[in-house]
């Protein structure tokens, strides 16, 4: 008890202290959301990767996806790397920093208002990120329940607590800039903590080394060890997709190539951000795989079987009381830049789009930055509100909230960069039909109308929410371009305006991608 008390009290002093170094570098709204875009290769990096992995991954989805799928599980963690971070990366930050910088956007709901001349598509936006980004980030904070209350006998309220102060603090004074560099520090701590935690996981005598453990996997069901898990490519796919591709959607993740401080260091932060992805991600969906080394069912938590309990009984049984204090401090530091990055993309929205942007637009610049401070407290204070009293609908929105959001604006967004043709009717086509499918499929799978064959229902009940969440954002895709070429397109003006276009054709410089 004595070495967590002080693990975890410098971990705290050094989060106050990196919190108070940041307050006088954040003066302005463009400091307080976009670190006033000088954010270097390293800090830009980290600060995606925290943002896109949190206790979420390491405790309840890569404990169910590993024993659901055995080894191929690995085959999301590829994905993550290469298709959520490298790709995202490599496409999607240079035109993003050029024309977010350019047109002076510094949210998701702005650029689309800058992008297709529609205010009511900005205030929907703002709308989609409000509802859904508040449950978003309660599932944060019930993710470390079974880890500290289960395995470290810490009470959850007492970490709740701790998480939501520490992250309202930082927040609060120093935006941006402080979320970045504070992720920094806790990217550290999550690489360390995990490269650790796959040491001690695959040298226990249950698993007996890499090789070892897949022979012993396959004993039981050679699926376990199969490129493709028992349960079939699709629901794989669907996982890969969902937890993959959306990040080319959410606002929160897109928002960190806004900050970026020139194109010339993306290459840096590519190869960086991927890196990061492989270690993290390999490594929770790798010990999540070898849990049915440890366990012959899944554990149960009040007399029903809960697959949240699988990595932190794993941990519980492998690690040293050192390491094992170290996870607890990767977990903190994991949910906290996620709920970081969450309640900045909200609080910067709701202010800047909803108030300043559409209700008071005569709004000083001092008054937005009090409100959305104030904001990123409500939004902590609900969150953690929602997280301890979780009624049935807001279940519901958590389980929705990553596919529906994504599924939103991922098109909307993506051809908004790169295809001058993309009408606003088309952009609306797509956010549209993306949130139907997600809260639709949704909708079936917990209704199961009669209406719907039978073997259907029973195919989409096994798929689950991930595979609508996946068909939402892929339809869109076909949509966007579909009804943009039945639909007027934009005056020359406007497109000049928007691509930077000089004679007829847009004027990039220096920026890769399509």
């Amino acid at each position: 008890m004595f070495l967590k008390v002080v693990m975890i009290s410098f971990y705290i002093a050094l989060i106050v202290g990196l919190s108070l170094y940041t307050r006088s570098k954040t003066k302005t709204i463009d400091d307080f959301v976009v670190g006033n875009r000088s954010v270097g290769p390293w800090i830009s990096a980290f600060s995606f990767g925290t943002a896109y992995f949190s206790a979420v991954l390491l405790i309840g989805f890569a404990g169910s996806v590993g024993w659901n799928y055995g080894v191929s599980a690995l085959w999301i963690a590829l994905g993550n790397s290469i298709l959520g971070t490298y790709l995202a990366w490599k496409i999607l930050a240079p035109r993003t920093r050029e024309m977010t910088s350019r047109l002076n956007v510094l949210t998701m709901p702005s650029f689309l208002e800058a992008r297709y001349g529609s205010r009511n598509m900005r205030i929907f936006a703002s709308l989609v990120i409000f509802v859904f980004f508040v449950p978003y980030s309660a599932s944060v904070f019930m993710g470390l329940s079974y880890l500290f209350e289960q395995i470290f006998s810490i009470p959850y309220v007492m970490a709740l607590v701790l998480m939501t102060l520490l992250t309202a603090l930082y927040l609060t004074i120093g935006g941006y800039i402080a979320v970045t560099l504070i992720d920094f520090i806790q990217g550290l701590i999550m690489i360390v903590g995990v490269a650790l935690m796959v040491y001690f996981v695959v040298g226990f005598e249950a698993v007996g080394g890499f090789a070892t453990g897949l022979q012993s996997l396959g004993a039981i069901d050679p699926q376990l060890a199969a490129p493709v898990g028992p349960p079939g490519i699709i629901g794989l796919l669907s996982l890969l997709i969902l937890t993959s591709l959306g990040t080319w959607g959410l606002p929160q993740m897109v928002q960190k190539f806004y900050g970026i401080k020139s194109e010339a260091v993306i290459p840096k932060a590519t190869v960086v951000s991927t890196i990061f992805a492989l270690i993290i991600t390999g490594g929770a969906y790798f010990v999540g795989s070898v849990g049915r080394l440890f366990f012959d069912s899944v554990p149960l938590l009040n007399g029903v079987p809960n697959t949240d309990l699988l990595v932190p009984n794993i941990l519980s049984t492998t690690l040293p009381e050192l390491v094992a204090v170290l996870i607890l401090i990767l977990v903190l530091s994991a949910s906290m830049s996620t709920l970081s990055s969450l309640v900045l993309a909200s609080s910067s929205s709701v202010s800047i789009d909803l108030l300043k942007g559409s209700l008071f637009k005569d709004m000083s610049e001092k008054s937005t930055m009090i409100i959305m401070r104030l904001l990123c407290v409500v939004f902590v204070m609900l969150s953690l509100w929602i997280a301890l009293n979780p009624p049935a609908l807001i279940l519901t929105l958590m389980a929705l909230s990553w596919g529906t959001v994504a599924g939103t604006f991922l098109a909307a967004y993506i051809y908004g960069l790169f295809w001058e043709k993309t009408t606003k009717a088309g952009a609306w086509a797509g956010m549209l039909s993306g949130l139907a499918i997600s809260v639709g499929g949704y909708l079936i799978i917990s209704n199961q109308p009669a209406f719907i064959n039978g073997e259907v229902l029973t195919l989409l009940t096994q798929w689950g929410t991930p595979f609508f969440g996946s068909l939402a954002m892929l339809i869109p895709l076909a949509i966007v371009p579909l009804v943009s070429y039945f639909t007027p397109d934009y005056t020359e003006e406007h497109l000049d305006e928007v691509y930077n276009r000089k004679n007829g054709e847009i004027a990039y410089e220096n920026v890769s991608g399509f």
